[in-house]
């Protein structure tokens, strides 16, 4: 296992070969489905990790924030979608991305572009609001979608590019059953909606979350597909069956700093500030993590038994069989997948590979790469 030793603080650990397996298996589901691949890199955020991508054939990103955008152009990326609410406040940085890229930024309210005038071309993409109910515009109010399209089409400054949407309501699913209901669902709405706006000019569709991209065969009616967390997977996804165990790419290692075997429990070097406080119900327990056994090339089988069942800022509680916690001593590190790998990565920063490399990600002072 390469970690330091001893492992003074939490480490994140990245696969490579499983990374590069997910990245294999979604490009080729993009191009038998006869799609464009735009992945989010909001899930990895990493100049190195970002190569694999460009290596496995894929040429536009997503992203999350001007900053992220600003950071994957500077590693000549040149074609990027911000998938994130334009407002004005916005316009200097995306005028400066837009003559650096094929830019594209999306509306979700119809008064964001009252008084902009941009003076680099970019695309515009209407986000719809499918069913997440996080923001969007509403599909049912055809006639208000009808009038913005044909407004910012008639614009010399900007290009209509389509109908864009994310279905997060698929992580509410619990089997792929329900997963492919709400992509179908998705593709209707979406492909009803761009029908009505016929007279707007060609438009085309943009989706993308995880549990519809790993399951789904066909995207009818899309021109994209924009899923981020399949690069790593975790448990979220695990549970809701768009992956295996054997898919997640990541792993938190967390040295333990004391044991309590009155109580079931070993207290590790690993809190909120290090998973963040996204957690999954699994047997009527809420979890925070599930500790994977360490093998000689990264990690193994799930224990399901070694539960991080509650987080403090620093400190993780784990709930483990007696004979775990007696055979463990202060200073050792247990692995854990994480329930959301995103705002894991996010909130770790970096990664160490199983190479024993270091890799950075943007934040922070842009660290290097």
């Amino acid at each position: 296992m390469p970690l330091p030793s001893p492992l003074s603080e939490p480490a994140l650990l990245l696969d490579e070969v499983r990374v590069r397996r997910n990245l294999d298996r979604m490009t080729r589901r993009a191009a038998a489905a006869g799609v464009r691949l735009r992945p989010h890199f909001k899930t990895h955020q990493s100049h190195a990790v970002g190569r694999w991508f460009r290596e496995a054939g894929v040429e536009a990103i997503t992203v999350s924030s001007l900053a992220m955008a600003e950071y994957f152009v500077d590693d000549g990326w040149h074609d990027i979608t911000l998938a994130f609410p334009f407002h004005p406040g916005m316009q200097g940085r995306v005028e400066a991305l837009a003559q650096r890229a094929a830019f594209g930024i999306v509306l979700a309210d119809a008064a964001a572009l009252e008084g902009v005038r941009f003076s680099a071309p970019l695309d515009v993409w209407l986000k719809i609001d499918v069913g997440s109910h996080r923001t969007g515009l509403d599909p049912d109010d055809v006639d208000g979608l009808r009038a913005l399209a044909a407004s910012v089409a008639g614009r010399g400054d900007v290009r209509l590019r389509g109908l864009l949407a994310h279905a997060g309501h698929s992580y509410a699913a619990r089997d792929t059953g329900e997963i492919l209901a709400v992509h179908e669902q998705t593709l209707m709405l979406l492909g009803r909606l761009r029908e009505d706006l016929a007279g707007c000019g060609p438009l085309e569709i943009s989706v993308g979350d995880t549990p519809t991209c790993s399951i789904a065969e066909s995207f009818s009616g899309a021109s994209e597909i924009r899923p981020g967390n399949f690069a790593f997977y975790d448990l979220m996804q695990w549970q809701i069956g768009s992956c295996d165990a054997e898919d997640i790419a990541v792993a938190m290692a967390c040295p333990v700093v004391a044991r309590h075997p009155a109580r079931g429990e070993l207290v590790v070097h690993g809190g909120a500030v290090h998973f963040s406080k996204d957690a999954l119900a699994l047997d009527g327990e809420r979890v925070f993590g599930l500790a994977v056994n360490p093998a000689p090339d990264g990690w193994g089988e799930l224990q399901r038994d070694v539960r991080l069942v509650r987080l403090s800022q620093e400190h993780g509680i784990v709930s483990a069989p007696a004979d775990v916690i007696a055979r463990t001593r202060p200073g050792d590190p247990l692995l854990f997948l994480p329930v959301h790998s995103c705002l894991t990565a996010d909130a770790m920063g970096r990664y160490r590979t199983l190479a024993g490399e270091s890799i950075g990600m943007m934040g922070r002072g842009h660290r290097a790469s």
